[in-house]
């Protein structure tokens, strides 16, 4: 899903190649991408894009009046930049917006149709789409703490719910715990005032050099690679791997169709986070540390020639 370093990248690029576009028209393939029907999308032909904005991980294309396009593009949806009058992919297209000076594609990768596009009237009907989440670089370390600490979760869980912090997903609530040296499955309760800080900075710090780092490979472009596996990330999408801190074996947790990425050495004194599947699989078996788990794994390398 397109965190807050991809979703601002977005937002630059469309402000600098549409803002004070026309839109000529309009060309939706998925029945499930519009979920709104008054006003209609006609609405808009003519009109041009006043300005964009961010709520959470939802993008906002204002075209005065008050009349907003939210789109959400959720965990597959993307955009492109093509030329004028560009098709629509006929697998992953969902739709077009059309201008001037080129084609917006909405594609989407799953086929689960998730990515959504509203028409809303009204700054009070646009607000319906917060979801009450802090954003980081308007906040305070003193309002930062508060929210962290208003419910009792584990961090991943308080990194990534909308209701307590804007913008992180699962990949960089990855990053940033790593970079923080805390726990995934820490309570945030348990936090201390120093490691509420130094999350507080992990943050703000993780989310600024990523943003920092794609806008830089973007250029004047348009995004052509938004995923949430990069290879200069430290754990995420590196399990089995060496951390790039202190050279451990890169562990991971799976609960549904999540999976959390986590360094043993740094970020949880060496222990192992039980999986659940495979803890529930081995039950007292189940290795307590990072050294444990590698001595398990040496006779079955000499047995299998690996």
């Amino acid at each position: 899903m397109p965190e807050y370093p991809d979703i601002a990248v977005y937002l630059e690029r469309l402000e600098a190649l549409l803002a004070g576009q026309t839109l000529k028209g309009h060309r939706i393939r998925s029945p499930f991408l519009l979920r709104t029907a008054d006003p209609p999308m006609d609405v808009l032909t003519g009109r041009a894009i006043a300005g964009f904005s961010r709520i959470g991980k939802r993008l906002v294309f204002d075209f005065g009046d008050d009349d907003y396009l939210v789109v959400h593009l959720m965990v597959s949806g993307r955009l492109h930049w093509a030329p004028p009058g560009a098709g629509i992919p006929p697998k992953r297209g969902l739709a077009a917006l059309d201008f001037e000076t080129g084609t917006l594609l909405i594609t989407e990768a799953s086929s689960k149709k998730r990515a959504s596009m509203h028409l809303v009237r009204g700054r009070r009907t646009l607000e319906d789409f917060e979801s009450g989440g802090l954003e980081l670089f308007d906040a305070s370390s003193r309002e930062f703490a508060q929210a962290v600490r208003a419910e009792n979760h584990t961090l991943k869980r308080t990194l990534t719910d909308p209701r307590i912090l804007s913008g992180i997903g699962n990949a960089y609530s990855d990053e940033i715990l790593h970079r923080a040296g805390l726990s995934p499955v820490m309570l945030s309760s348990r936090l201390s005032d120093d490691e509420v800080e130094t999350l507080f900075q992990a943050c703000r710090d993780v989310l600024s050099e990523w943003t920092d780092r794609l806008r830089q490979e973007v250029g004047d472009g348009f995004p052509a690679k938004v995923t949430a596996f990069r290879k200069e990330m430290a754990v995420h999408g590196k399990y089995g791997q060496d951390c790039p801190v202190c050279g451990s074996t890169v562990q991971r947790i799976r609960y549904a169709d999540r999976e959390t990425n986590y360094c043993p050495t740094c970020q949880t004194g060496g222990r192992l986070l039980a999986d659940r599947a495979l803890s529930r699989l081995l039950k007292g078996d189940w290795p307590r540390s990072a050294e444990e788990l590698e001595a398990m794994r040496r006779p079955r390398e000499r047995s299998t020639g690996e």
